[in-house]
């Protein structure tokens, strides 16, 4: 016969506390999952790989491609201001000689005009030329000139 209490709880059998596990699993202790086959871990990784690689080349084409049409607009835009500048170097000369003519007359103008603009260009050019010599080293294989260095310095 039950208790004819309501506060005292119904008796029951004896319990273990093996398959308690503090309300995650009531069952017990779940089963461990199998074990995965090495050929699938070793497909998981070349299929990642692959993957990578793939993905890598297509920023390599990507960034290419962003480098193409930045050059070409560069080249593009510098011929003009090159254009530009060649004009305006010119009407400079023009203007010069224009200017000195009354004073030294047109052939000494002209003489003062080419000399000055020949130490213009022969400046430039010394400056390209060091300019050009760090591109050389910065693509240069061997940096400490320890061994034999590109073909390009033979």
């Amino acid at each position: 016969m039950p208790p004819s209490d309501p506060k005292t709880p119904p008796t029951s059998e004896a319990r273990s506390f093996d398959g308690i596990s503090h309300g995650y699993a009531p069952d017990g202790r779940p089963l461990a999952p199998p074990p995965v086959p090495l050929e699938k871990i070793v497909g998981d990784v070349v299929d990642n790989l692959s993957a990578t690689a793939k993905a890598e080349l297509a920023l390599l084409e990507a960034r290419t491609e962003l480098a193409l049409h930045g050059a070409s607009w560069t080249a593009g835009w510098g011929a003009v201001a090159a254009s530009a500048l060649g004009i305006a170097m010119l009407a400079l000369a023009f203007g010069a000689i224009l200017a000195l003519s009354p004073h030294v007359g047109p052939f000494v103008a002209t003489l003062i005009v080419v000399a000055v603009l020949l130490a213009i260009a022969a400046f430039a050019g010394w400056r390209a030329q060091r300019s050009y010599g760090d591109i050389r080293t910065a693509l240069r294989r061997d940096l400490t000139n320890e061994g034999i260095d590109d073909a390009a310095d033979a």
